[in-house]
Order: C-alpha cells, then structure tokens, then sequence
C-alpha cells in the first residue's frame, strides 16, 4: 500500500508542480517518446535475462504493491506453531511428525495454519528441514549447515529480479537521452520551419530525457529498493524458524527452542515474551499422540 501512495506522491509532486508553473499538460503527451523509452526498456530485459529471472522479477513488482507478509502477529503464529511441533514429537517422538511433513495440508498441526500452508517457500524449507529429523540422517550440525544453505540459495534467488531491475533503472536516464537526440534530429529537419514547429519539436524531444530520468529515479529505481528490501525480510524470517528448528534439534526445549528464535526476530517486530507466553498458553493446541490415544482407548472398557 505505501508503495502505491508513494509513487502516486511523485507523479503528483511532479506534475503538480509542472501545472503551477503553467505548463502545458499536452506538450508532455509524447507517444513515440514514450514508446522509445518503454520500448528500449522492454527489450533490455528480454536480452540481459532468462524467461525465469523475468517471470521471477513480474511476480516480485506484483508482491511489491501488497500488504507485508512478515509482521509481529505472523512472527508469533509460526512461534506458536513450531512450538507445537516441537511439544508434540517430543511426547510422540520424532517419528510421528512424518505424516505431518509428508502431507502437511492434512496435518493436525498444519492445517491450523492456513498462512503457513500458503507460504510455498516456508512450507517446504520447514517440512524438509523436519523431514531430515525424522528419518534420523542428520545431526544438528548438519542440519545447521543444510538451513544455512537453502537460505542462502533462497536469498540469490531475490537478488535476480531485484539486479535486473537496477540495471533497467540505470539505463533509463540513457534511454532518454536517446530519446532526445532522435528529437532533436527531426528538429534539425524541420529547422527551417516557422519558430512554432521548432518548438513543438524540442519540447517533444525533451520529453523523452523528462520520461528517462522520471522512471528511473521516480518508478523502477524505488521498484527495485523496495524489492532488496522484502528479500532481506525474508531471510530474516527464514532465519527465524531456522533458529528454532536447530535448537530444538540440538536439545532444547520446546519452549526455549521458541524463546531462542523470539530473540532473534528483529526488533521492530519481536512479540513480547509476555505476548509469546499468554500465545502458547491459551492457543497452542497439542495433538493426542499414539501412546495416548491407545492408553485412553484401553481405559475405556475398564471404565
């Protein structure tokens, strides 16, 4: 939503103040303009980019425009589901967390959780990383090293779209530049036309630097900022459930595991300890395990 506003108040400062000083809004309707600007634009991301990093950076400026994912109420519903996790395969046994990984829309853990189930990328990097737990192939240490990874690969992959975008951004002032000279070179054919046409003719080619320069600085530059700056949020929510699993993995309890990933949560959007406590108290919602379920089916006929 700021995105949106934000842009809106630049196109509005620009062109409110072109408006108040008595400019002509027509003179700044240059088609062929702006179709040498877009159009070179268009083309250097067809030539500098795979058809992946394209469809990746598309669905990046859509992800742009909406509401933040990563916000402290989502930070405490993933703590109070791994709490969970960890509560139930530490009563159960690791073991009977793999029908939850396995299949984790019907899991009774999962299932609560329709955000999470939602989140591809969260989904896969925490049911994976549960999933080497329970066939008991790897070690804390490993584990570690095997989270750092993904992470990382998962943090390359932001950056693509987000370098494609720069690079356009950088070339946009240039495009305009272009964009001038052709004008000015239709200028020069007509230069022995009245002081009107000439006119008309430099304004036009003008416009082309105007559209270069205001698309960098004012759309594809920010664009592109804003796109650096959702990547590294969410690797730092990656890090976050990252540092729960490991702890868990290496010994702690449920809840210290949670306590440990809680402080690492940035602090701007850290719940509360309080907050997290009076979560896991009178939301967090157990499974019976197996042990349970048959030691309450036998007591049933004693009864």
């Amino acid at each position: 939503m700021f995105a949106i506003i934000g842009i809106v108040v630049v196109f509005a400062a620009v062109f409110g103040g072109y408006l108040l000083e008595r400019g002509n809004p027509y003179v700044l309707m240059q088609p062929a303009e702006l179709l040498i600007v877009g159009g070179a634009a268009a083309g250097i991301i067809l030539v500098a980019n795979p058809p992946a990093v394209i469809r990746k950076m598309c669905h990046s400026v859509a992800v742009t425009f909406r509401a933040p994912r990563h916000t402290p109420e989502s930070f405490l519903r993933h703590l109070v589901m791994l709490f969970e996790v960890f509560a139930y395969s530490q009563r159960a046994g690791m073991m009977n967390l793999e029908p939850d990984v396995e299949d984790p829309p019907k899991s009774r853990i999962f299932s609560k959780y329709p955000g999470f189930l939602q989140d591809e990328v969260a989904r896969n990097f925490i049911c994976d990383s549960l999933r080497m737990l329970v066939i008991g192939s790897t070690g804390a240490n490993e584990l570690d090293h095997l989270m750092a990874l993904d992470i990382d690969v998962q943090q390359r992959g932001h950056r693509e779209p987000v370098s494609a975008l720069s690079a356009v951004a950088d070339a946009l002032p240039g495009l305009g530049i272009l964009a001038a000279v052709l004008g000015v070179v239709i200028t020069m054919q007509a230069i022995n036309g009245s002081p009107e046409t000439v006119g008309q003719k430099v304004a036009a080619a003008l416009v082309g630097t105007f559209l270069g320069i205001l698309l960098c600085y004012g759309v594809v530059g920010p664009v592109a900022a804003r796109l650096d700056t959702l990547g590294e949020q969410q690797t730092q929510f990656l890090e976050v459930l990252r540092t729960a699993v490991v702890s868990y993995a290496r010994g702690a309890s449920p809840i210290l595991a949670i306590e440990y990933a809680r402080r690492s949560i940035p602090v701007e959007k850290r719940p509360s300890f309080v907050d997290m406590e009076y979560t896991i108290r009178h939301e967090a919602k157990i499974p019976v395990t197996p042990q349970e379920a048959e030691r309450e089916k036998n007591a049933k006929p004693a009864a």
